[in-house]
């Protein structure tokens, strides 16, 4: 069954280069990204998984924790991570997932099209996870959903926005505009009426249009 925004994420026991963990207690009361990649030792994963090394401590700012996971067994993303260090200057401190059962993989829809979905006339290929993103909140509910390609790495500053928003738009009645970024104006939710509007921003609103309404970024 494919997985919908808002939906619970799908709970499961996983060993990790940290341990062994229970996904929802390990999220516990923080946000959490889940990121997948298709292969260690590969060239755009390890440009991927360095950015996001390099970027970790702003999701920590707010409040977010980041995890990776890929088929490969945990002992290989240990000897990797060297590699992610010497290449791109910035070594993973966040767990990364050792699926070698798939279990994962195929509880959140990782795999490619061509997935046999059994072990028979597996391929590198089809044995690899796409590249998949997972917003997950506090309250364990999916929030986004990314899938890439494989020859194309991610923009994870996008993610990061993405998580502002979310924060953002979960604490005020409010939605954010295209390209919006931290501290420009925002929208007010069509859910809130002209009347509740009037309450929630008394310094007013520009409206182009009835249904536009635009006010400073709340703090």
């Amino acid at each position: 069954m494919s997985l919908r925004l808002n939906d619970i994420a799908p709970d499961f026991t996983a060993d990790t280069t940290q341990g062994r963990i229970r996904f929802h207690e390990w999220i516990g009361g923080s946000w959490a990204i889940l990121f997948s990649h298709p292969k260690d030792f590969t060239p755009v994963c390890t440009t991927e998984l360095g950015y996001m090394a390099k970027i970790e401590p702003e999701f920590a700012k707010r409040n977010c924790k980041l995890i990776g996971l890929s088929v490969d067994p945990v002992e290989s993303h240990e000897s990797w991570v060297g590699d992610i260090e010497e290449t791109q200057g910035y070594r993973p401190s966040y767990p990364m997932i050792g699926d070698r059962d798939l279990a994962v993989a195929k509880l959140y829809n990782m795999l490619p099209a061509d997935e046999p979905g059994t072990s028979e006339g597996r391929t590198p290929a089809t044995n690899a996870t796409v590249r998949t993103v997972f917003l997950i909140g506090p309250d364990k509910r999916i929030k986004l959903m990314l899938t890439y390609p494989m020859t194309t790495g991610r923009n994870f500053d996008e993610i990061l926005r993405v998580l502002d928003s979310v924060q953002l738009t979960a604490a005020h009645k409010v939605a954010t505009p295209v390209n919006w970024k931290p501290g420009e104006d925002v929208i007010i939710a069509g859910s809130v009426s002209d009347d509740d509007a009037k309450k929630l921003f008394p310094e007013g609103w520009q409206a182009p249009k009835p249904y536009l309404r635009i006010v400073k970024h709340p703090h």
